[in-house]
């Protein structure tokens, strides 16, 4: 079960924050001697460099036995806590501390932080090693991730039948709402009003970056923040003096670790490895997940949020976010879901017996992750469901050969397409990057310098139009 969630926000440096965090965590659950207890500390790993952190929060908590951790990038966050709750389950362990964190902001303003282990965690988690297809990086549309997420938005758009502009009012509209809810947020690193007019209007406060995309759609990542989950077992719990109203359960916690890229994904615009999820979580808690009270989807960027609701059978005229999203209340790379568990938690506790969803999005939408949660256990004999659907998933996404970088070439049909801009005040669109579909059915991505295209595509549209390929570059 999770006991406890604590967050830290502060100028100050990546582990002090993550220290904070856990102590806080801690707190909330009551019992600030489980600390000593913890077995495990696990980290996904962030922007930072360090060698072990978990191993100078183990020290600073004064939890001598406990084993470190590192989960690469490219591993779910949910796996990381499926892994927390299998262990507890198994009595391998009986506490475990997930922490993450990041301190952009104040690495900017100058700080830096002194790595203090020498030695590598006690154990390092790896991702499979076709986390996104080689021509994806040929052709650069990996780094930075808007790229690959306005490629699914102007997919979905196209499937859907809507003109440029009509797409465009239709995300504001989200992304004014999610700003509504972080408003609220005391958290919220970025609560500043903006209407949708504001958000979807290009300008020197709200940048163009990759079509139909301005910066105040984008996760913010350069912020001071940290989260912790504190997970125990209810023997233990008990033993440590847990309130009862503390403990938190988990009904369903679900991943797909089998990673299906971009360009395999034969439907941009869809995402049935998390429709696969989302079925076998309703089907366990015997409801559409529509109608669960509580819900944080991970909101990296629109066409996450948007994506997600289509293949959860969310309302797509909801808002299912209680934080405001990576955009507003802010988005620290790679451990946002243990912000957003801890932004949950205390809402399952003012209401016992509601249930929370929590998504998670791992890569550009490669392998999705699912939990449900609620401050009343699961009915007796039925259980969590804990597992890793990796086969379902794959088994039920449609996907196409994709072509190597160097052997593509030839005519092909644009699936989906986005402008990016250069470093000019103002900005002007230079670039344009397109997943395509080669004669032989084979996928492809690809660039094109010219910006006359550039400002083509932004006029015209591309999708549905033919190309030139050749290896990762295109003309029109």
């Amino acid at each position: 079960m999770l006991v406890g969630a604590g967050t830290a926000s502060d100028s100050a440096p990546v582990t002090e924050l993550m220290t904070r965090a856990a102590r806080a965590a801690a707190d909330d659950a009551g019992a600030p001697a489980l600390l000593a207890a913890v077995n495990r500390i696990a980290l996904p790993q962030g922007s930072w460099a360090l060698t072990d952190p978990a191993r100078t929060i183990a020290t600073r908590l004064g939890a001598s036995h406990a084993r470190t951790f590192r989960y690469e990038i490219g591993v779910s966050q949910q796996e990381i806590v499926n892994d927390a709750l299998t262990a507890i389950g198994r009595g391998e362990v009986d506490v475990v501390l997930v922490v993450g964190g990041e301190a952009r902001a104040w690495v900017r303003h100058g700080g830096h932080e002194e790595d203090g282990e020498a030695l590598p965690p006690d154990v390092t988690v790896t991702r499979q090693a076709d986390f996104v297809a080689p021509v994806e990086q040929a052709a650069g549309i990996v780094v930075p991730p808007v790229q690959q997420y306005a490629l699914i938005e102007n997919a979905l758009g196209a499937h859907e039948h809507l003109d440029p502009h009509a797409q465009g009012e239709e995300v504001a509209r989200l992304w004014a709402r999610f700003n509504l809810v972080a408003r609220d947020n005391p958290s919220a690193a970025f609560p500043a009003p903006r209407s949708a007019a504001a958000i979807s209007t290009p300008g020197p406060r709200n940048r163009p970056l990759a079509h139909p995309y301005n910066v105040w759609h984008a996760s913010q990542w350069t912020v001071d923040q940290a989260a912790a989950l504190l997970f125990c077992s209810a023997g233990r719990a008990a033993d440590a003096g847990v309130p009862r109203d503390r403990w938190v359960f988990p009904h369903v916690a679900l991943h797909a670790s089998k990673a299906v890229t971009l360009t395999a994904r034969a439907d941009l615009w869809a995402w049935p490895a998390m429709a696969v999820l989302g079925r076998a979580a309703a089907d366990h808690i015997a409801r559409p997940l529509a109608e669960l009270p509580i819900a944080e989807v991970y909101s990296c960027f629109p066409s996450a949020v948007r994506v997600q609701q289509r293949a959860l059978g969310l309302d797509p005229n909801g808002t299912p976010t209680v934080t405001g999203g990576m955009t507003f209340a802010g988005g620290p790379f790679n451990n946002y879901v243990l912000t957003a568990t801890a932004a949950v938690l205390p809402l399952l506790r003012q209401e016992p017996s509601a249930l929370g969803l929590l998504t998670t999005v791992c890569g550009m939408l490669s392998k999705p992750g699912l939990a449900v949660w609620s401050a009343t256990p699961p009915a007796p004999g039925r259980g969590p469901r804990i597992a890793d659907l990796a086969e379902a998933a794959a088994a039920a996404t449609p996907t196409r050969a994709v072509a190597s970088p160097e052997r593509a070439g030839g005519p092909a049909v644009v699936a989906s397409y986005t402008v990016t801009y250069d470093a000019d005040d103002p900005p002007a669109p230079t670039r344009t990057a397109i997943v395509a579909d080669l004669a032989d059915g084979t996928r492809t991505a690809a660039t094109c310098e010219d910006a006359a295209i550039a400002r083509a595509a932004l006029a015209e549209g591309l999708i549905g139009q033919t190309v030139h390929i050749e290896r990762t570059a295109f003309t029109a």
